[in-house]
Protein backbone atom coordinates (compact mmCIF):
# COMPACT_ATOMS: atom_id res chain seq x y z
CA UNK A 1 0.00 0.00 0.00
CA UNK A 2 0.97 3.11 -0.78
CA UNK A 3 2.02 6.28 1.56
CA UNK A 4 -0.93 8.35 2.53
CA UNK A 5 -3.52 6.37 0.72
CA UNK A 6 -6.74 5.87 3.17
CA UNK A 7 -7.80 2.73 4.55
CA UNK A 8 -11.27 1.56 2.97
CA UNK A 9 -14.25 1.71 5.94
CA UNK A 10 -12.18 4.51 7.74
CA UNK A 11 -15.47 6.56 9.24
CA UNK A 12 -15.13 10.60 9.17
CA UNK A 13 -17.75 12.30 10.54
CA UNK A 14 -16.52 15.38 10.01
CA UNK A 15 -16.33 14.41 5.88
CA UNK A 16 -20.27 12.83 5.92
CA UNK A 17 -21.69 15.59 7.92
CA UNK A 18 -20.00 18.01 4.79
CA UNK A 19 -21.28 15.95 2.30
CA UNK A 20 -24.90 15.25 3.56
CA UNK A 21 -24.94 18.87 5.45
CA UNK A 22 -28.63 20.06 4.47
CA UNK A 23 -30.18 16.69 4.45
CA UNK A 24 -29.50 16.13 8.04
CA UNK A 25 -29.46 19.73 8.65
CA UNK A 26 -33.47 19.78 7.52
CA UNK A 27 -33.79 16.36 9.50
CA UNK A 28 -32.74 17.77 12.72
CA UNK A 29 -34.96 20.21 11.94
CA UNK A 30 -37.85 18.23 10.87
CA UNK A 31 -37.61 16.39 14.47
CA UNK A 32 -37.53 19.59 16.58
CA UNK A 33 -40.70 20.64 15.42
CA UNK A 34 -42.34 17.06 15.41
CA UNK A 35 -41.16 17.48 19.25
CA UNK A 36 -42.15 20.94 19.45
CA UNK A 37 -45.93 20.21 17.90
CA UNK A 38 -46.13 17.06 20.19
CA UNK A 39 -45.38 19.27 23.03
CA UNK A 40 -47.56 21.81 22.22
CA UNK A 41 -50.10 18.59 21.45
CA UNK A 42 -50.19 17.46 24.83
CA UNK A 43 -50.30 20.97 26.51
CA UNK A 44 -53.13 21.60 24.79
CA UNK A 45 -55.12 18.30 25.43
CA UNK A 46 -54.31 18.54 29.44
CA UNK A 47 -55.87 22.33 28.93
CA UNK A 48 -59.05 20.81 27.25
CA UNK A 49 -59.21 18.20 29.47
CA UNK A 50 -59.07 20.66 32.38
CA UNK A 51 -61.77 23.05 30.81
CA UNK A 52 -64.40 19.83 30.17
CA UNK A 53 -63.84 18.69 33.75
CA UNK A 54 -64.80 22.43 35.38
CA UNK A 55 -67.90 22.81 32.98
CA UNK A 56 -68.63 19.11 34.19
CA UNK A 57 -68.31 20.26 38.06
CA UNK A 58 -70.16 23.65 36.91
CA UNK A 59 -72.97 21.56 35.37
CA UNK A 60 -72.89 19.28 38.81
CA UNK A 61 -72.96 22.66 40.59
CA UNK A 62 -75.53 24.05 38.69
CA UNK A 63 -78.72 22.01 39.56
CA UNK A 64 -81.74 22.68 37.99
CA UNK A 65 -84.49 24.16 40.61
CA UNK A 66 -87.06 22.11 39.23
CA UNK A 67 -85.31 18.95 39.71
CA UNK A 68 -84.96 19.54 43.99
CA UNK A 69 -87.13 18.01 46.04
CA UNK A 70 -87.62 20.12 48.85
CA UNK A 71 -89.36 17.73 51.35
CA UNK A 72 -86.47 14.85 51.24
CA UNK A 73 -84.24 17.99 51.93
CA UNK A 74 -81.60 18.01 49.10
CA UNK A 75 -81.76 21.16 48.60
CA UNK A 76 -79.03 22.20 50.66
CA UNK A 77 -76.80 23.12 48.23
CA UNK A 78 -78.47 26.57 47.48
CA UNK A 79 -79.20 27.51 51.25
CA UNK A 80 -77.06 30.21 53.19
CA UNK A 81 -74.67 28.59 55.72
CA UNK A 82 -76.52 29.84 58.53
CA UNK A 83 -76.89 27.60 61.70
CA UNK A 84 -80.30 26.46 62.51
CA UNK A 85 -81.64 28.60 65.26
CA UNK A 86 -82.61 27.24 68.71
CA UNK A 87 -85.03 28.49 71.26
CA UNK A 88 -83.97 31.74 72.81
CA UNK A 89 -85.25 33.75 76.00
CA UNK A 90 -87.04 36.68 75.85
CA UNK A 91 -84.99 39.74 75.94
CA UNK A 92 -85.42 43.15 77.70
CA UNK A 93 -86.00 45.78 74.89
CA UNK A 94 -84.77 48.19 76.60
CA UNK A 95 -81.53 46.69 76.59
CA UNK A 96 -81.10 44.47 74.86
CA UNK A 97 -80.63 42.33 77.49
CA UNK A 98 -81.81 38.50 77.69
CA UNK A 99 -84.21 37.81 80.10
CA UNK A 100 -85.75 34.10 81.95
CA UNK A 101 -89.47 35.27 80.80
CA UNK A 102 -91.23 32.49 77.85
CA UNK A 103 -88.35 30.60 76.82
CA UNK A 104 -90.03 27.61 75.63
CA UNK A 105 -91.10 30.22 72.94
CA UNK A 106 -88.97 29.84 69.77
CA UNK A 107 -90.22 32.58 67.17
CA UNK A 108 -88.45 30.93 64.11
CA UNK A 109 -91.03 27.84 64.16
CA UNK A 110 -93.60 29.33 65.89
CA UNK A 111 -94.91 32.23 63.75
CA UNK A 112 -94.67 29.90 60.50
CA UNK A 113 -98.05 28.90 61.60
CA UNK A 114 -99.69 31.77 62.68
CA UNK A 115 -102.79 33.00 61.21
CA UNK A 116 -102.87 36.69 59.47
CA UNK A 117 -106.09 37.11 61.13
CA UNK A 118 -104.84 36.47 64.43
CA UNK A 119 -101.87 39.07 63.61
CA UNK A 120 -102.43 41.61 66.72
CA UNK A 121 -99.88 44.87 66.03
CA UNK A 122 -100.50 45.91 70.09
CA UNK A 123 -98.83 42.30 70.89
CA UNK A 124 -96.09 42.35 68.34
CA UNK A 125 -95.25 46.13 69.10
CA UNK A 126 -95.22 44.81 72.97
CA UNK A 127 -92.36 42.04 71.88
CA UNK A 128 -90.43 43.99 69.56
CA UNK A 129 -91.18 47.52 69.42
CA UNK A 130 -88.95 47.94 65.52
CA UNK A 131 -92.02 45.43 64.15
CA UNK A 132 -93.11 47.73 61.04
CA UNK A 133 -95.01 44.73 59.54
CA UNK A 134 -96.15 41.18 58.94
CA UNK A 135 -94.91 39.62 55.93
CA UNK A 136 -96.62 36.02 54.18
CA UNK A 137 -95.68 34.37 51.09
CA UNK A 138 -98.26 32.02 50.04
CA UNK A 139 -96.64 28.50 50.19
CA UNK A 140 -93.71 28.91 51.50
CA UNK A 141 -92.66 29.55 55.32
CA UNK A 142 -92.27 33.18 55.05
CA UNK A 143 -94.84 34.09 57.58
CA UNK A 144 -92.98 36.69 59.66
CA UNK A 145 -93.32 39.54 61.80
CA UNK A 146 -91.07 42.28 60.15
CA UNK A 147 -88.44 44.41 62.06
CA UNK A 148 -86.68 47.66 61.00
CA UNK A 149 -84.02 49.72 62.95
CA UNK A 150 -81.81 52.44 61.92
CA UNK A 151 -79.00 50.18 59.93
CA UNK A 152 -78.99 46.93 58.30
CA UNK A 153 -76.73 44.95 60.13
CA UNK A 154 -78.06 44.31 63.46
CA UNK A 155 -81.10 42.12 62.35
CA UNK A 156 -78.22 40.10 60.56
CA UNK A 157 -77.62 38.09 63.73
CA UNK A 158 -80.19 38.88 66.01
CA UNK A 159 -83.56 37.48 67.26
CA UNK A 160 -87.11 38.78 66.97
CA UNK A 161 -86.23 38.73 71.17
CA UNK A 162 -83.15 40.80 69.91
CA UNK A 163 -81.01 37.35 71.40
CA UNK A 164 -77.92 37.08 69.61
CA UNK A 165 -78.49 34.70 67.25
CA UNK A 166 -77.05 34.32 63.32
CA UNK A 167 -79.92 33.31 61.43
CA UNK A 168 -81.24 36.93 62.06
CA UNK A 169 -84.72 38.43 61.84
CA UNK A 170 -86.97 39.12 58.55
CA UNK A 171 -86.12 43.14 58.29
CA UNK A 172 -86.70 45.76 56.33
CA UNK A 173 -84.22 48.26 54.80
CA UNK A 174 -83.56 51.35 57.50
CA UNK A 175 -84.38 53.72 54.49
CA UNK A 176 -87.70 52.48 54.09
CA UNK A 177 -90.91 53.85 55.40
CA UNK A 178 -93.59 51.52 55.99
CA UNK A 179 -96.38 54.52 56.69
CA UNK A 180 -94.94 56.71 52.92
CA UNK A 181 -94.16 53.89 50.89
CA UNK A 182 -90.95 54.66 48.80
CA UNK A 183 -90.87 53.70 44.78
CA UNK A 184 -88.71 50.32 45.94
CA UNK A 185 -89.66 49.12 49.59
CA UNK A 186 -86.68 46.04 50.42
CA UNK A 187 -87.15 43.65 52.54
CA UNK A 188 -83.83 41.31 53.67
CA UNK A 189 -84.04 37.91 55.49
CA UNK A 190 -81.64 34.51 55.47
CA UNK A 191 -81.86 31.89 53.44
CA UNK A 192 -81.77 29.20 56.51
CA UNK A 193 -80.42 25.56 56.01
CA UNK A 194 -83.79 24.32 57.28
CA UNK A 195 -86.93 25.79 56.80
CA UNK A 196 -87.09 28.98 58.73
CA UNK A 197 -86.15 32.83 57.67
CA UNK A 198 -86.15 32.91 53.96
CA UNK A 199 -85.17 29.73 53.47
CA UNK A 200 -88.14 28.15 51.60
CA UNK A 201 -88.12 31.43 49.57
CA UNK A 202 -85.93 29.10 47.55
CA UNK A 203 -89.06 27.72 46.34
CA UNK A 204 -90.38 30.56 44.43
CA UNK A 205 -87.96 29.51 41.39
CA UNK A 206 -89.45 25.91 40.37
CA UNK A 207 -92.07 25.84 38.09
CA UNK A 208 -94.38 24.52 39.66
CA UNK A 209 -94.06 27.46 42.27
CA UNK A 210 -94.18 30.38 40.19
CA UNK A 211 -97.24 29.00 37.46
CA UNK A 212 -99.57 28.61 40.39
CA UNK A 213 -101.63 32.02 40.39
CA UNK A 214 -102.20 31.71 43.69
CA UNK A 215 -98.80 31.88 44.84
CA UNK A 216 -97.95 35.18 42.86
CA UNK A 217 -99.40 37.92 45.48
CA UNK A 218 -97.86 38.80 48.55
CA UNK A 219 -99.43 40.05 51.77
CA UNK A 220 -97.87 42.41 53.90
CA UNK A 221 -99.89 43.80 57.45
CA UNK A 222 -99.12 46.79 58.88
CA UNK A 223 -100.30 48.59 61.73
CA UNK A 224 -102.82 50.45 59.32
CA UNK A 225 -103.47 48.48 56.30
CA UNK A 226 -103.03 45.16 54.48
CA UNK A 227 -100.96 45.45 51.22
CA UNK A 228 -101.29 43.27 48.90
CA UNK A 229 -98.45 43.12 46.06
CA UNK A 230 -98.35 40.53 42.46
CA UNK A 231 -94.90 39.38 41.66
CA UNK A 232 -93.73 40.73 38.48
CA UNK A 233 -89.89 39.45 38.69
CA UNK A 234 -88.15 36.41 40.00
CA UNK A 235 -84.12 35.72 39.29
CA UNK A 236 -81.05 34.95 40.62
CA UNK A 237 -78.47 37.73 40.29
CA UNK A 238 -74.39 37.72 41.78
CA UNK A 239 -74.26 40.17 44.43
CA UNK A 240 -75.05 43.94 43.37
CA UNK A 241 -76.61 46.78 45.00
CA UNK A 242 -78.55 48.27 41.58
CA UNK A 243 -81.72 46.08 42.64
CA UNK A 244 -82.04 47.39 46.11
CA UNK A 245 -82.03 50.73 44.97
CA UNK A 246 -85.33 52.25 47.20
CA UNK A 247 -85.80 55.79 45.24
CA UNK A 248 -84.38 57.58 41.94
CA UNK A 249 -83.15 60.61 41.12
CA UNK A 250 -85.08 60.73 37.66
CA UNK A 251 -88.08 58.92 35.50
CA UNK A 252 -85.11 57.96 33.16
CA UNK A 253 -83.05 56.32 35.93
CA UNK A 254 -86.44 54.85 37.37
CA UNK A 255 -88.01 53.44 34.06
CA UNK A 256 -84.58 51.83 33.40
CA UNK A 257 -84.69 50.04 37.06
CA UNK A 258 -88.16 48.68 35.79
CA UNK A 259 -87.40 47.53 32.41
CA UNK A 260 -83.59 45.71 33.73
CA UNK A 261 -86.06 44.35 36.69
CA UNK A 262 -88.02 43.02 34.27
CA UNK A 263 -85.88 41.32 31.85
CA UNK A 264 -84.12 39.69 34.67
CA UNK A 265 -86.95 37.42 35.01
CA UNK A 266 -87.45 33.37 34.91
CA UNK A 267 -90.55 33.42 34.10
CA UNK A 268 -92.94 36.33 32.39
CA UNK A 269 -95.18 36.97 34.52
CA UNK A 270 -97.32 39.67 31.54
CA UNK A 271 -96.85 42.37 34.61
CA UNK A 272 -96.68 45.75 33.57
CA UNK A 273 -94.92 48.28 35.64
CA UNK A 274 -95.16 51.86 35.89
CA UNK A 275 -93.69 54.56 37.31
CA UNK A 276 -96.18 55.67 39.43
CA UNK A 277 -96.30 51.84 41.02
CA UNK A 278 -95.28 50.96 44.43
CA UNK A 279 -92.63 48.20 44.28
CA UNK A 280 -91.64 45.61 46.77
CA UNK A 281 -88.54 43.57 46.71
CA UNK A 282 -87.67 40.26 48.79
CA UNK A 283 -83.61 39.89 48.86
CA UNK A 284 -82.04 36.00 50.22
CA UNK A 285 -78.97 34.37 49.56
CA UNK A 286 -79.37 31.36 46.80
CA UNK A 287 -75.76 30.19 47.93
CA UNK A 288 -72.75 31.20 48.53
CA UNK A 289 -72.29 33.45 44.96
CA UNK A 290 -75.80 34.35 44.01
CA UNK A 291 -78.85 36.12 45.59
CA UNK A 292 -82.60 35.10 44.96
CA UNK A 293 -84.26 38.02 43.83
CA UNK A 294 -88.42 38.53 44.30
CA UNK A 295 -90.01 41.42 43.15
CA UNK A 296 -93.88 42.98 43.60
CA UNK A 297 -96.60 46.04 42.43
CA UNK A 298 -98.92 47.13 44.92
CA UNK A 299 -102.33 45.68 43.72
CA UNK A 300 -104.48 47.00 46.62
CA UNK A 301 -104.63 48.26 49.90
CA UNK A 302 -106.60 48.06 52.61
CA UNK A 303 -107.46 49.75 55.70
CA UNK A 304 -107.55 47.40 58.64
CA UNK A 305 -110.26 47.86 61.12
Amino acid sequence: MKKGKKKKGNFNIKEVFKKYRWPITIGIIVIIAIFVFSMVFLILKKDTENKNNKNEEIKEDIKDPNDIDYEKGTDDYFMENVEEPEETPESDTNNNTSTSTNTNRNDYYDYITTPLSSIKFSDLKKRNKDTVAFLKVNNTNVNYPVVQTSNNDYYLTHAYNKSYNSAGWVFMDYRNNINNLDANTIIYGHGSLKTTMFGTLKQVVKKSWYTNKDNLTITLVTQNSTLYWKIFSIYTTPYEVYYLTSNFGSDESHQKFINTMLSRSIYNFNESVSLSDKMLTLSTCYNNELRLVVQAKLIKRVANN
